[in-house]
């Protein structure tokens, strides 16, 4: 009787510890992308297809498709076309690739013709031109609230006309640069018709001489002449 005791009790513990080994491995699922064995609670669950994938891989896969502008992110599956809906992985994602991945979706059901971008570089954000064929100049921007130019899709150019604006040149159309334009308006100054400078005539004829020694008239900024010592301009 202590003999038969002596055997059943070391048999009864290993028969509780292979259960639960057992019991253990069942609770586990295997990654396909990082060979990984991961509890079920952080296993992507998608009813698309059967492939298995942990939570942090399918983030990773959506995020590298986002970024690279595609739309319609598939299964990372071998051969597996199953398509990823923004809602199923909305869980698992990070709030920067959901904005990009909501902004994809609404570009694709927006006619182009619609679409536009708040030209500040750190706003950019997507907006949809809705007036219906009427002009609009100043617009704010309802995501970052800035003005801007509509119709020149730049930042506001306050006191400058749009034509005028898209004359100017590149270098011409910064917020200091269209500053000291419309100074040199109020003011008169004339400018350099070679490098662009402005100066100002206190007094005398019109005959200016630039620091790039370019010769022009301060009235209507043509390079000077013989002609031009009766022009009244300004």
């Amino acid at each position: 009787m202590i003999e038969g005791t002596a055997v059943v009790l070391p048999i009864s513990v290993q028969r509780v510890e292979i259960i639960d080994l057992e019991a253990g491995e069942s609770s586990l699922s295997f990654c396909e992308i990082c060979a990984e064995r991961k509890e079920n609670d952080q296993m992507f669950k998608t009813e698309s297809c059967v492939h298995s994938f942990c939570n942090g891989c399918i983030s990773r896969h959506v995020a590298t498709k986002v970024q690279d502008s595609i739309r319609r992110v598939t299964c990372p599956g071998l051969n597996c076309g199953a398509v990823l809906e923004l809602d199923t992985c909305r869980p698992v994602l990070t709030r920067g690739v959901i904005d990009l991945w909501e902004e994809a979706l609404c570009e694709e059901v927006i006619d182009s013709s619609q679409r536009f971008y708040c030209p500040f570089k750190d706003c950019s954000a997507l907006l949809v031109d809705d007036n219906e064929g009427e002009t609009i100049r100043e617009s704010e921007c309802p995501f970052c609230h800035r003005l801007f130019c509509a119709q020149c899709s730049v930042p506001w150019h306050s006191g400058i006309e749009c034509d005028e604006y898209q004359r100017l040149n590149e270098d011409e159309r910064g917020k200091e640069d269209l500053m000291v334009r419309e100074l040199a308006k109020d003011k008169k100054w004339g400018r350099c018709p070679r490098c662009k400078f402005y100066v100002e005539r206190t007094e005398g004829c019109p005959h200016m001489v630039c620091r790039c020694r370019f010769e022009f008239c301060y009235g209507c900024e043509e390079q000077w002449g013989p002609s031009h010592g009766g022009c009244t301009k300004k």
